[in-house]
């Protein structure tokens, strides 16, 4: 039996996982905020912000405003809704209600104030039991996504039979998945890569070539890999695609919205201009202060990290905190 699935968010990553599940017959319940995509979608089948090449059935999935009614009516809820406006989002529908669904987040980044992973966070403000807790990762960028280019996607969850319905449904000719037990790793993993993305394209910005780069995501991976074992020590492979993998192409790609928020800030704009132009929200902006203060407990050396929460929240000159990073890489 095909279980109801709600879809939160109308952002570029919702809109190719809902075409992934529609690609496999499954139906959606979603739930988009904005009036004027819903009726988009409900008229032509189109998202006229995000991803409007892909056409959607009009009578193929149901689409609402109200996040609480989607949430009600589905079995498994996926979130993909920015980290920095979750908490408002879902806060609305009670703790009894949570507890019954199984919620998959879509969601690379930390709730902010309360600097949580959002497994966590549903955990113990939500009452949803880790059991009933799923992770999306790995490289897979939605722009790809809507051209049907190759990707894999892992789904890491502490309930196997679940990881591996969840392998089921969003496996296609296109999206290659694999299960996984690691949902702190692969988390954690997708909140560290974009703020590596963000020194990326900083040091982009300010003009630094392909060698140095090579240089910083080499070191990159070598930070991650510490903070993850701080946080949550497990056996693990960084090398896996859900964590190496994921940063590469987070730091690489052409459609990273975290790289090019890095390269504007490394170009002279203002954090805030940068923000204003971009059509997109940059996770690893809202994840640098998060992970700062995580890391107030572990105290893990992560020269990188801090260069770019210096930027961004202390505002110090990127050209010359780029420049006293580069002292500190090897």
């Amino acid at each position: 039996m095909t279980p109801r699935i709600a879809m939160l968010g109308g952002g570029s990553w919702a809109t190719a996982l809902v075409k992934i599940l529609n690609d496999n017959g499954t139906s959606v319940n979603w739930f988009i905020r904005d009036e004027a995509i819903v009726k988009s979608l409900q008229t032509v089948g189109h998202n006229p912000r995000y991803l409007s090449s892909v056409s959607f059935k009009q009578d193929f999935n149901q689409l609402t405003t109200d996040i609480h009614q989607a949430v009600s009516n589905a079995d498994i809820t996926v979130v993909a809704i920015p980290a920095a406006f979750l908490d408002d989002a879902v806060s609305g529908i009670g703790s009894d209600v949570w507890a019954t669904k199984k919620v998959v987040s879509a969601v690379k980044g930390m709730v902010p104030v309360k600097n949580m992973i959002l497994g966590d966070y549903f955990n113990q403000h939500l009452n949803v039991s880790l059991e009933n807790f799923a992770v999306i990762s790995g490289p897979c960028h939605a722009e790809e996504v809507a051209m049907e280019k190759l990707s894999y996607l892992t789904l890491a969850s502490q309930n196997q039979t679940l990881a591996q319905r969840l392998c089921q449904l969003l496996g296609t000719r296109y999206i290659k998945t694999n299960p996984s037990d690691d949902i702190y790793g692969t988390e954690y993993a997708a909140v560290m890569k974009n703020i590596y993305a963000i020194a990326s394209g900083i040091c982009s910005g300010l003009g630094y070539g392909d060698n140095f780069q090579a240089v910083l995501i080499s070191n990159a991976v070598e930070e991650m890999e510490k903070f993850v074992e701080a946080v949550h020590p497990i056996s693990r492979d960084i090398k896996d695609s859900a964590y190496l993998g994921d940063l590469l192409v987070t730091a690489y790609s052409q459609f990273s919205r975290n790289r090019t928020f890095g390269m504007m800030v490394g170009r002279g704009y203002g954090v805030k201009t940068a923000q204003l132009e971009m059509n997109m929200i940059a996770e690893g902006y809202y994840a640098s202060a998060c992970v700062n203060e995580v890391n107030k407990q572990f105290k893990v050396d992560m020269p990188i990290a801090q260069a770019v929460y210096n930027i961004l929240y202390n505002r110090y000159a990127a050209v010359m905190e780029i420049r006293l990073l580069c002292d500190k890489l090897s």
